[in-house]
Parts: structure tokens; C-alpha cells; sequence
């Protein structure tokens, strides 16, 4: 075992720095943290919103990854404007990232339509740590290994576009436009990532409605990532659903509205992949609250 956890981790630094492999951490509650993939998202909740998500992938292997993200935001004011910030830290092997961005969203009422058009712009710093010179390796002064990396900052600003209702929604966005290197020789590099997102919440019961959502990962050299996922809501307060993500794994979550402002949720995801036999799963925990500062209290219960 202890043999392949060292070539399990490994493993995790070409695919966190490998240009052909994707690098933004994946979330099983993805719809949870739309605020990192889409600026445009800042704001649209209507109210200040915080929201937490921790993240410990292939329980049981030695260096997995574990994944945390937090997003803060509300509108301002004057509503058509939005502001937040996003942090996520991602640890995979030897390599410990912090990505810290602000976002900046303005949106586009229609007169003759519920649906609101926003455009949205993120700004920040993603800060890389390493210890590969830790890793056991059959080959001395291996070259495909990176040189440790200590607080190295790479800025970056990426951008996007949400339209949504009460019943639908659809984004697109690139979080992060530049193309920063890892080490001095520019062959690890971070690589631009592209963001489809959809759905939508359906009533299919006195008490019951449905809400899919899906969200498509694009990036040069890699397969495309499809996340597919449906919950079950029963009188507002219970989450039910079941997610796939295309060719390497499925899971289910599960999440409870137990205040008007605070949501809870728990999910489990198994790969299909070879590590199955390797691990006993991922698993997650996420936290949501509105603050509500006006009389009205909260307009309606809020699905995406």
C-alpha cells in the first residue's frame, strides 16, 4: 500500500500541473458553488449569501485530494449591481493551491419578462505551494517532477454571463482567462477552463418539485467534464438527489432547509474508474445562509 500511495501521489502532480489534465477541483454539490465558475452568479440570490463547502475525495488513499471553497455575496443598493468573493484551497498530493477572487456583477431587467440578463467580471490571485522534493521517486532529480514552489502568486481574472428566472437558469463563464506557469520552464502551466451551466425547478406533486441541473467543463487537452444531477425537493425543506459525472462517477446528497435562511447538506460520490478498488469514496459537507437585513423577510424559497 505504501508503494502505491507513492505513485498514487505521483499521479496527483501530473494532474495538477500535467497541461493535458484538467485543474479546478471538481464538487459533487457543484450547484452549490457557482459563484467560483460564474462571476455573473454575484448578487442574483437577491441577499447577502454565504455558503461553505468541504470536500475529502477517495477516502482511504494516502495525499487524496481535499478540496474547500466559501463564497460571500449580495447585491448592493442599488440591485442591479452585485458584489462577492470566492476562496477556494485545494490540496492534491504534494500541492497546495489558495485561489482568493473578487466579483462584479451587473444585471439587465426586462419590462415585459421575469428573466434577468447578468454580466459578470473576477478578479484575483491563485497562490501555489509544494513539496514534491518529499516524493519518493526511482529516478533522482526526475524531470517531470516541479522544483518546490513556496507562495507563489499567479494572478488571474476570468468573466461570465447568467440569465435566469425564478424557474430556469443558463451560464457560461471562464474563471480564469490567463494562462500562468508553474515553474520557470513554462511547461506546467494553469490551463483555461470553459463553464456551461443549466436548469431549472419543475412541479411534479402537491408537495414534491423536481430541479435538474447539469454543468459541461471544457479545456484544451482533456475530455469534457458532464456533471448530471436531480433533486427531489418535498415541501421545501427536503433535498433529495442523485448526481453522475460522465465516465467517472456517481453519487447521491442529501440537504435540509432548516430555517428559512440556513441549508445544510451532505453528498457521497464513488469513481467507476480503476482507483475504485483503491478508496472508499468522496465525501462532502456544505453550508448555506441568507441574511436577511429587510422587513419583507425572504421573497420566495430559492432553488438555484
Amino acid at each position: 500500500m505504501k508503494r502505491l500511495n507513492q505513485i498514487i501521489a505521483i499521479l496527483f502532480v501530473g494532474l495538477a500541473f500535467n497541461s493535458s489534465a484538467q485543474q479546478e477541483a471538481h464538487f459533487t454539490q457543484y450547484f452549490d458553488n457557482t459563484l467560483f465558475v460564474n462571476p455573473a452568479y454575484a448578487g442574483s440570490r437577491g441577499m447577502l449569501n454565504a455558503t461553505a463547502i468541504h470536500r475529502e475525495q477517495w477516502v482511504g488513499v494516502s495525499g487524496r485530494p481535499r478540496s474547500t471553497t466559501f463564497n460571500l455575496h449580495s447585491p448592493l443598493s442599488y440591485e442591479s449591481i452585485g458584489v462577492g468573493i470566492t476562496a477556494v484551497n485545494d490540496v492534491i498530493g504534494p500541492i497546495n493551491q489558495t485561489m482568493i477572487y473578487g466579483d462584479f456583477s451587473y444585471t439587465l431587467n426586462f419590462k415585459n419578462s421575469n428573466g434577468k440578463l447578468a454580466f459578470g467580471i473576477k478578479g484575483g490571485i491563485n497562490i501555489i505551494n509544494s513539496r514534491t522534493s518529499e516524493l519518493v521517486t526511482t529516478q533522482t532529480s526526475d524531470p517531470s517532477l516541479l522544483a518546490a514552489a513556496r507562495n507563489q502568486v499567479l494572478p488571474n481574472f476570468g468573466a461570465g454571463v447568467y440569465y435566469h428566472t425564478p424557474k430556469w437558469f443558463v451560464g457560461v463563464s471562464t474563471p480564469k482567462f490567463l494562462e500562468g506557469s508553474y515553474d520557470k520552464t513554462g511547461s506546467a502551466r494553469e490551463k483555461r477552463h470553459y463553464f456551461l451551466i443549466g436548469g431549472g425547478v419543475l412541479n411534479i406533486a402537491q408537495k414534491w418539485k423536481l430541479r435538474p441541473t447539469t454543468q459541461l467543463k471544457f479545456t484544451e487537452g482533456a475530455p469534457m467534464s458532464i456533471d448530471l444531477s436531480a433533486a427531489f425537493i418535498y415541501r421545501e425543506k427536503l433535498w433529495l438527489g442523485v448526481m453522475n459525472r460522465w465516465a467517472d462517477s456517481f453519487g447521491a446528497f442529501i440537504q435540509y432547509q432548516v430555517t428559512p435562511q440556513f441549508k445544510a447538506g451532505f453528498a457521497y460520490d464513488q469513481t467507476i474508474t480503476k482507483l475504485a478498488g483503491y478508496n472508499k469514496g468522496s465525501y462532502e459537507a456544505m453550508l448555506s445562509y441568507d441574511f436577511v437585513f429587510k422587513k419583507k423577510g425572504l421573497r420566495s424559497p430559492r432553488y438555484f
